[in-house]
């Protein structure tokens, strides 16, 4: 055809197709994945710049003289610090963190520290994954970061039990940057998962933030998690920046959406995605940031951006910054409403009622796109809550010991006295290759 026309037909048509997926690679921003996202108001993104600062003093040697601390200092109270772990301490098999009371807004904090490039154990955590490699609640999620968790539960258990019996009306709090973004969302699926261990802990005083967070479960356990684990992004945070991977995203992208989403090993951010926007295409510098929030089940940031300044994103430091001037911009335009007790009620049970219905709204949207093992929606009629305590009260049960999907065997040994990782390795069996498999 190419000949018979005088026109190299096929070449200019393949050449169409590439200019026309660089030009949409080129214009596609990290803030068009939210455009359509609802804004975050100032209460339920007023805890991330503080616990942007608790990961940031994991990072000092000596709290009560502080090297590196940010503008305002990190805010914490040396005297309500439990204990600060360090890579000796955990001996590389998670990250190191800090066990903080904060009475001043009633939390009990445990933050983790970021991935250190000088730490071959943080890369062990890191690299020891496959695809598909464990299962866990009906899921996928990355095997390293969920063993550094089971670790970090084995050896902080009786502490946590004490504090959150201790203080009834605390919530308990897990917070990491990047790699220990990943350990704090083990942290709180295994958890809630097992909150008798703590105290029969009320699932809403669990919570996690994932501060630029890694991609460490499957989607449909990002979407179900998404009323305790929130994740925060700014601009491009979780993107890949090296212009040495562009023929990666060339072959990333071929691959259909659809495909991609029915694929249940692949890993994504984890629960409600918070994204921090400060950067517009075509426009130089930085705007003041918006907060955008939604609980997305297509567009949670799997596309692969090169971006100048994903290494910048990705900082903590930067991410602090960023955070609370986009706090301190949303509090002056609701200062109204910030200011009256009224109000602030009305406030904070309208974000929970929004909260819940974006939520039932993603399981809803999951199911639709036929997600593999996507969790089944409540109905309408009765409630949401009541429906999901009485799944996990009979997860609990299997696990004990029942007959479950699990296939749990009676449990012969005390169960009080069972380590996190007996308890998270009793769920599963190994194949005849070794790997391990969820049991039937």
């Amino acid at each position: 055809m190419s000949i018979l026309c005088g026109l190299p037909l096929l070449e200019c048509v393949y050449c169409l197709a590439c200019a026309r997926w660089a030009w949409k690679r080129c214009l596609h921003n990290a803030g068009h994945d939210s455009e359509n996202w609802g804004f975050a108001n100032a209460e339920e993104f007023e805890p991330v710049p503080r616990l942007c600062r608790y990961i940031l003093a994991v990072y000092e040697d000596d709290l009560r003289h502080p090297l590196w601390a940010p503008p305002g200092g990190y805010g914490i109270n040396p005297d309500w610090l439990i204990h600060k772990k360090t890579y000796e301490d955990t001996c590389g098999r998670a990250p190191p963190y800090i066990l903080y009371i904060d009475h001043d807004h009633a939390d009990i904090v445990l933050a983790i520290r970021g991935l250190n490039l000088a730490k071959e154990s943080d890369y062990a955590v890191l690299l020891d994954n496959r695809l598909g490699k464990r299962n866990f609640d009906g899921g996928y999620v990355h095997n390293g970061l969920l063993k550094a968790a089971g670790w970090i539960l084995d050896t902080e258990c009786k502490v946590l039990r004490e504090l959150v019996e201790t203080y009834p009306d605390y919530r308990l709090t897990f917070a990491g940057h990047s790699l220990g973004s990943g350990v704090a969302a083990m942290l709180t699926m295994v958890v809630v998962q097992n909150r008798d261990k703590l105290g029969d802990i009320d699932r809403k005083r669990v919570r996690c933030y994932a501060i630029a967070p890694a991609r460490c479960m499957s989607l449909n356990l990002a979407v179900r998690y998404a009323d305790v684990i929130n994740s925060v992004v700014l601009q491009a945070s979780i993107r890949i920046s090296n212009v040495l991977l562009a023929w990666l995203q060339h072959l990333y992208t071929c691959i259909s959406e659809e495909k991609l989403l029915k694929d249940p090993r692949r890993l994504y951010a984890p629960g409600r995605l918070y994204h921090i926007v400060e950067r517009k295409p075509f426009r130089m510098g930085r705007f003041p940031p918006v907060v955008r929030t939604a609980v997305p089940v297509d567009g949670r940031f799997e596309h692969i951006i090169l971006s100048c300044n994903a290494t910048s994103d990705h900082a903590i430091i930067w991410i602090e910054k960023e955070a609370q001037k986009a706090l301190d911009l949303i509090i002056e335009k609701d200062h109204d409403a910030m200011e009256i007790p009224e109000k602030q009620k009305m406030v904070r049970q309208e974000t929970l009622t929004r909260h819940k219905e974006e939520h039932r709204a993603a399981l809803q949207r999951a199911k639709t796109l036929d997600v593999p093992h996507a969790y089944t929606p409540p109905s309408e009629y009765g409630t949401f809550d009541d429906e999901k305590e009485e799944e996990e009260k009979s997860s609990r049960r299997r696990l004990k010991g029942g007959s479950s999907s699990f296939g749990s065997t009676p449990n012969k040994t005390n169960n009080a006295s069972e380590s996190w990782d007996e308890l998270i390795e009793r769920l599963f069996d190994k194949d005849e290759h070794g790997h391990m498999v969820l049991k039937k």
